[in-house]
């Protein structure tokens, strides 16, 4: 069941504050952390945070959560930023966290001053043990109850670089009996050395945790609603906390929660993702099996159909799974009226039509899309000796099977009507080719009255055939027997076929429709003037009905 019919319940917050004047204006982020590559579940996040300022004629930062320097890397700077911009969307300022550790400091100082924050020696272990459970209240840390000074100067020792890692950290002083556990003194300070910041340099060797930078850094920039995922619902208590108790701000930005997206067959976890990366199930970040939004565009989905995708799931307050039948349909549903069609044949078949002259070739017209008729017709070579598929041949035929077999007359698409004579083998078996005749009468839609024909193939010139390589994917992941998501060792099939011979000519990323196999792209990492790779971005059926 999809989330289509939902109310945007985060627009009728926005609706009202803005009603009752509690906002003049709509500003959002979006807030990555570059430890990795955007998937489809961030597109969900981009379409709503960028969507909504688009909506209420506001603005959307773009802003990079680097408090972490041990798991940040540039390369995934850059990859963020084209997914954004490939989606189609604008930010209004480019921003990075760490450009507020200064103003996150003396943040700090604030609470260590009022008595709302100390320095803990207690391991990482301890204060996880000292934290309780959901039934029971944690317990105090020996230090919870040190003075102002003392933590102040701790503090400022944290910083001085003067402790190790995990020596020292800083917590909020809150409630240890709180039933929301993150309101238990989380720690809102740490210490890492090493490696350097990408931003700071070796200015800092203390980060602030994510709950406390968080919404400081909405504050800063002025964001009126900080729009993230339902995971964070029990940590909005804490983002409020600070902005209250820091008190810098008269008007604090209110956070709203939003489902995540959770998809059949897909894993939506950077950490996960990563690993596939680094172990070598895939061959990158952009490998067109995987959920990343390069992922996607490399296998040939479009901007459009994503979007697309996110609007019809809507936005909802309750979890909930969507089949990816649904992101397929919608890929479809786009291709359909933009790309153009080509006669492509998998584990060709040769077929030799003994009563066509020798030597001679004509050309035959196709329509480029069917489903857009000002798209026009194009020209493909026909001659005596031609390919078809090889799953339009069967020399038993199973029942109601009305493609080529021994005796059969079948159309080819766009020329003549066909029948197969003989089957000619190699000496393994093998087929060699089919020895067929054609009806000159029939070209072009003519000659067909009283002729019972109920098959219609497609086909490739053999003189001008191209040769390509062809990848067709399956899932990434998939259920094992007790319904757990596992590797899919058979997620990839390389194959290769012939095409028309304008396929010769196809650009990086240009997408098409095989005639009858479904829609590919012209692989922008593999294909080179010698060798044409095309993915498979989906098949021309869809399993999705609406309501599933």
């Amino acid at each position: 069941m999809s989330e289509a019919n939902s109310t945007n319940f985060i627009h009728s917050i926005i609706d009202a504050d803005l009603e009752s004047g509690k906002r003049k204006e709509i500003y959002t982020r979006f807030p990555p952390e570059p430890n990795g590559y955007l998937h489809i579940g961030h597109a969900k996040a981009i379409c709503i945070n960028f969507g909504t300022a688009e909506k209420y004629h506001g603005k959307c930062n773009l802003r990079y959560d680097d408090t972490n320097p041990v798991k940040e890397d540039v390369e995934y700077v850059g990859a963020i930023e084209e997914d954004i911009r490939w989606l189609g969307f604008k930010w209004e300022k480019l921003l990075w966290a760490s450009n507020y550790f200064d103003q996150m400091y003396e943040a700090a100082v604030i609470l260590i001053k009022k008595g709302l924050a100390y320095v803990d020696s207690l391991t990482a272990e301890q204060i996880k043990e000292y934290r309780g459970t959901l039934k029971e209240p944690g317990k105090e840390s020996p230090c919870r109850n040190q003075s102002v000074e003392e933590n102040l100067k701790l503090f400022e020792d944290m910083k001085a670089g003067k402790f190790a890692d995990g020596e020292r950290v800083l917590r909020a002083k809150i409630d240890m009996a709180s039933p929301n556990i993150n309101m238990r003194d989380p720690v809102i300070y740490r210490i890492a050395h090493e490696p350097p910041h990408h931003n700071t340099g070796d200015k800092w060797c203390i980060y602030p945790m994510y709950d406390f930078a968080h919404p400081i850094e909405d504050a800063i920039e002025g964001i009126t609603h900080s729009l993230c995922s339902l995971e964070f619902e029990d940590h909005r208590p804490l983002y409020d906390w600070v902005l209250r108790e820091v008190g810098l701000w008269e008007n604090p930005p209110q956070q709203i929660e939003f489902a995540r997206l959770n998809l059949t067959n897909t894993v939506m976890s950077k950490r996960y993702l990563k690993a596939f990366v680094d172990e070598g199930v895939v061959d990158g970040w952009d490998d067109p099996r995987m959920p990343t939004i390069a992922g996607l565009r490399r296998r040939g989905y479009t901007p459009e159909s994503i979007r697309d995708f996110c609007e019809r799931i809507g936005v909802s307050k309750a979890n909930s799974m969507v089949d990816i039948s649904l992101l397929e349909h919608c890929i479809r549903e786009d291709l359909k009226t933009k790309v153009e069609s080509r006669n492509v044949v998998e584990n060709p078949i040769k077929v030799v039509i003994t009563n066509y002259p020798e030597g001679q070739t004509e050309m035959v017209e196709l329509e480029n899309n069917k489903e857009v008729p000002e798209m026009g017709t194009r020209r493909i070579p026909f001659s005596r000796e031609l390919y078809v598929d090889g799953a339009d041949f069967m020399e038993v035929p199973v029942k109601k099977y009305f493609r080529l077999f021994p005796g059969n007359e079948v159309r080819f698409k766009g020329a003549y009507f066909i029948k197969c004579n003989e089957v000619v083998k190699n000496e393994d078996g093998s087929i060699k080719e089919l020895l067929c005749t054609y009806d000159p009468a029939t070209k072009s839609g003519e000659g067909f009255e009283g002729r019972k024909v109920k098959g219609t193939i497609h086909f490739v010139d053999a003189a001008t055939a191209v040769k390509i390589k062809i990848r067709n994917y399956g899932y990434l992941m998939v259920e094992d027997e007790n319904g757990n998501l596992v590797n899919n060792p058979d997620s990839v099939e390389e194959t290769w076929g012939y095409a028309e011979p304008s396929v010769a000519e196809a650009k990086l990323g240009e997408r098409f429709q095989f005639f009858r196999h479904g829609y590919y792209v012209a692989d922008s990492k593999l294909t080179t003037d010698t060798e044409k790779v095309f993915n498979r971005i989906v098949d021309l059926k869809s399993s999705w009905k609406p309501g599933k």
